[in-house]
């Protein structure tokens, strides 16, 4: 692993995009005889042991104090075990569509809490690119809203989507709180990874889950794929950029995630896509180089 902090933001950006947009697919594999709560507890674990022993390696200091280790557990409670449990049960209601519109507000949730908790300025450029941003993710899944009635509970579904995005967003916040205190990126992943990943075990335990594991190839390719380039890599470049450019620009990765998902799955799920798709990226497009360019 290269230094992130020695890489140039847009391709911090582009790697948390392109691996992101793919990892969408790669969670079909972990669905069906594993409990969500195990397969998120057993990716952030094995991505958590990954980041140890890189850190091991590289002499980076792993000793904090109950404090610091605190800070921790806030960062992996919400960014590596509530949010993705919410979003995968989420997605067992509502169409992911809904899902992805619902993350496509996060620069604009993520600056309203850097405003209240930071007194960060909130500017007109990020408010213009999130508009664009949600707009575009509103056309490009507009023909899965017409099943939004088929579903069995859209409510509780919306509701789950909800706190998923509320707890990500809380998540940011605890990271650029992070940051502030200086804390070395591996290492604050390793300790939060580890945390995050033992309380979705936890919680899938509380739940009556049972440790089953999915013997196929598909589910441990997908599990090593989503934990080491999903999580050690892509997590390592979002931490950075939130740190380099603050909770707001860096959460227009969730803007455009799902346009390379499409992608993708025009390729591997033979996805229709048609000119309300190509609307919605062409805007997605237009709110990202608004959110990233320079100002004056």
């Amino acid at each position: 692993m290269t230094t992130a902090k020695q890489t140039p933001t847009l391709q911090l950006f582009a790697v948390c995009v392109i691996i992101w947009g793919t990892t969408w697919l790669a969670i079909t594999y972990q669905l069906g005889h594993v409990a969500e709560e195990m397969s998120v507890g057993y990716r952030f674990m094995l991505a958590a042991a990954a980041l140890f022993a890189y850190c091991t390696w590289k002499k980076i200091p792993l000793k904090f104090s109950a404090k610091q280790h605190g800070d921790f557990v806030l960062l992996g409670a919400a960014m590596f075990c509530i949010s993705y449990i919410f979003v995968y049960y989420a997605e067992t209601y509502i169409v992911s569509g809904m899902v992805a519109v619902a993350y496509s507000a996060s620069p604009m949730i993520n600056m309203l809490g850097a405003r209240l908790f930071f007194g960060t300025p909130m500017t007109r450029r990020v408010a213009v690119a999130s508009l664009f941003g949600v707009a575009g993710i509103v056309a490009v899944f507009w023909h899965e809203f017409s099943h939004i009635s088929d579903s069995r509970n859209a409510e509780l579904g919306i509701i789950l989507t909800i706190v998923s995005v509320i707890a990500s967003s809380a998540g940011s916040m605890a990271a650029t709180r992070n940051a502030k205190f200086g804390y070395n990126t591996w290492a604050s992943m390793a300790w939060s990874m580890l945390y995050g990943g033992f309380l979705s075990l936890v919680v899938g335990v509380a739940m009556g889950k049972p440790f089953a594991v999915d013997l196929t190839a598909g589910y441990f390719a997908s599990l090593f794929y989503l934990a080491i380039a999903g999580s050690v890599i892509t997590f390592g470049c979002y931490l950075t950029l939130i740190g380099r450019i603050g909770p707001a620009k860096a959460g227009y990765v969730g803007v455009m995630v799902p346009i390379v998902a499409l992608v993708v799955s025009f390729f591997f799920e033979k996805f229709a896509w048609g000119w309300l798709t190509t609307l919605g990226v062409a805007l997605s497009v237009v709110g990202n180089v608004v959110m990233l360019r320079k100002g004056r």
